[in-house]
């Protein structure tokens, strides 16, 4: 389905920008600075993942997978998906922890 302009990215993104330009900088109180930061922190998961859409195997095919592994059934290149998994989350997550370690 086509969005209107703003898309859902964009409006996430501008409440963020928001957050970081015009309130952090008048607060004083330090309670209130942290948790705007965590409320930014989130917009930036959420924009991240809003931009990332559905790719990768769905959370019924991680379940099978998973039951797959502990019945000591382990398909060739489950290895390279997990990784790609974390790698995924990680990329919407924190990306700075999975540049600094990949």
């Amino acid at each position: 389905m086509s969005h209107d302009r703003p898309t859902p990215e964009e409006l996430v993104e501008a409440v963020r920008e928001f957050l970081e330009q015009e309130v952090l900088p008048e607060l004083d109180d330090r309670r209130q600075r942290f948790r705007t930061l965590v409320a930014m922190n989130a917009l930036g998961i959420a924009t991240r993942e809003l931009s990332a859409g559905e790719a990768g195997p769905t959370q019924d095919e991680l379940r099978a997978l998973a039951e797959q592994i502990r019945a000591g059934e382990v398909p060739e290149g489950t290895l390279a998906l997990l990784k790609e998994q974390v790698a995924a989350k990680l990329r919407i997550a924190s990306p700075r922890y999975l540049e600094r370690y990949s």
